[in-house]
């Protein structure tokens, strides 16, 4: 059988001793024990939860990381490969800002696959998510825009690094390079 007791001086030594004396005066062979606030109660019922919100954050910090390696290395590797197209591009006239931008498109138009592909899985296992949240909606739109919008400002920065370096190409050493 469990007690609730309400008071302005929960936590207090002295308030545990007064009702133990109050129990023990109805019946002296009653237990007290287990005695808890109702923080931790909660901070013990949300423990669960919050392990597997941390795991996730930290299996989402690493996705994200995975990530933009990822669209860094194929943009480099990309940009790697095309070096004699972008030397012929540049002789041609082609300005380094265009050349960027050629590297720019390509990282977004494979972020936009990936937010795409991310935001159907997403939706769709999204019940499963659904038990981890309070107060907000399996499928929130501020959130997937929020998340599409994050994800895009940091492809958008691992693919600067790879269209910088290709838009410095030396023309005339690019049409030396052999690939």
């Amino acid at each position: 059988m469990s007690y609730a007791v309400r008071s302005g001086r929960a936590g207090s030594p002295t308030l545990l001793k007064e009702i133990q004396q109050a129990v023990w005066s109805v019946n002296a062979s009653l237990p007290v024990a287990n005695v808890r606030t109702l923080d931790e109660i909660l901070s013990r019922s949300m423990a669960q939860t919050s392990f597997a919100l941390v795991m996730l954050g930290i299996a989402a910090g690493v996705a994200l990381v995975l990530g933009v390696v990822g669209v860094y290395g194929v943009l480099s590797y990309v940009a790697t490969q095309r070096t004699r197209e972008i030397g012929i591009r540049m002789a041609l006239g082609a300005a380094a800002r265009d050349v960027s931008r050629l590297f720019l498109r390509h990282g977004l138009i494979l972020v936009a696959a990936g937010i795409a592909a991310g935001t159907i899985a997403a939706a769709l296992l999204s019940r499963v998510m659904s038990a981890l949240l309070f107060g907000v909606s399996a499928l929130d739109p501020p959130t997937y825009i929020g998340v599409a919008l994050g994800l895009t400002a940091t492809a958008l920065l691992a693919s600067y690094l790879p269209a910088h370096r290709a838009a410095r190409v030396d023309p005339a050493a690019a049409l030396r390079w052999e690939a």
